[in-house]
């Protein structure tokens, strides 16, 4: 039976992060069902404070998501949105809020490293998702715009960013099912100046030099998800996720490593 190929990232309970570090997949429902379909999450992930932190943090995943029978699905990942399969091509579409970043660390959100950068923000975002299965491989784009917050230059910008990924399942039997899958990421100016740039203001707040990255490739990255079925309608997954930074990235003052690890574990109940 052909698997969804709607984004599967992780149903965090809070968006601390970029997308960029947030590279963690997970199954999600279908894009439509023949009846309403109920999903909930509940897990643990080890995630980077921030897209280049050497620092990492212990965060709750607590996910929900309710899809019905007209293509339409409200979640904890994405927000509301809409979808649809046609033969082996899929199309999902949906608004929602972004990531956010602070700048001090408070419980398993921020870090102390960003101090004087200022906060990011969550705002409102909308994404599409193409997708194309051919044979067992499973092709995909992502697209996510998120809208202007406030003024501010360096934190408020709207942004642009796209992930191309390609994925397939590479065992399925007794033990439960491995997938993998592998990624690259985009982002426009002003998602690089956002997540990773370093203005004269924040500079001078700062003991970053001042950097200012260009638009373009982001990071490469991949991950497995080992997803062992518990009864009928639950099941328990695990995923371990990479992202190495592209250079733009790569050389921002703030990025402490270059090389990103996220381990995650989650127990999904469906009815």
């Amino acid at each position: 039976m052909k698997t969804s190929i709607r984004p599967k990232t992780l149903c965090l309970s809070l968006a601390s992060l970029p997308l960029a570090s947030l590279c963690l997949l997970t199954p999600c429902g279908p894009l439509y069902a023949a009846d309403w379909q109920y999903q909930l999450q509940a897990g643990v992930a080890s995630l980077p404070r921030y897209s280049g932190s050497d620092e990492h943090s212990v965060v709750p995943i607590l996910g929900g998501e309710i899809v019905s029978p007209y293509g339409v699905f409200l979640n904890t990942e994405q927000g509301l949105g809409w979808g649809n399969e046609w033969g082996d091509l899929a199309f999902s579409t949906w608004v929602g809020p972004s990531e956010a970043r602070k700048d001090r660390k408070s419980g398993y959100k921020g870090s102390d490293h960003l101090a004087g950068m200022g906060s990011i923000k969550s705002r409102a975002q909308f994404g599409a998702h193409l997708g194309y299965t051919l044979g067992t491989v499973e092709l995909g784009a992502t697209l996510q715009h998120a809208l202007k917050k406030n003024d501010d230059p360096d934190t408020g910008s709207a942004y642009n960013h796209l992930q191309l990924s390609i994925g397939s399942t590479l065992y399925e039997g007794r033990y439960g099912r491995l997938e993998g899958s592998l990624n690259s990421q985009f982002g426009d100016g002003d998602y690089l100046r956002t997540w990773y740039g370093v203005s004269n203001a924040q500079a001078g707040r700062t003991r970053f030099g001042a950097y200012r990255p260009k638009g373009g490739f982001l990071s490469r990255g991949g991950d497995l998800t080992w997803t062992v079925p518990v009864s009928e309608q639950m099941n328990v997954s695990t995923v371990l996720a990479l992202q190495y930074l592209g250079r733009e990235a790569a050389d921002s003052p703030i990025v402490e490593r270059r090389l990103q690890t996220s381990l995650a574990t989650t127990l999904e109940y469906s009815f």
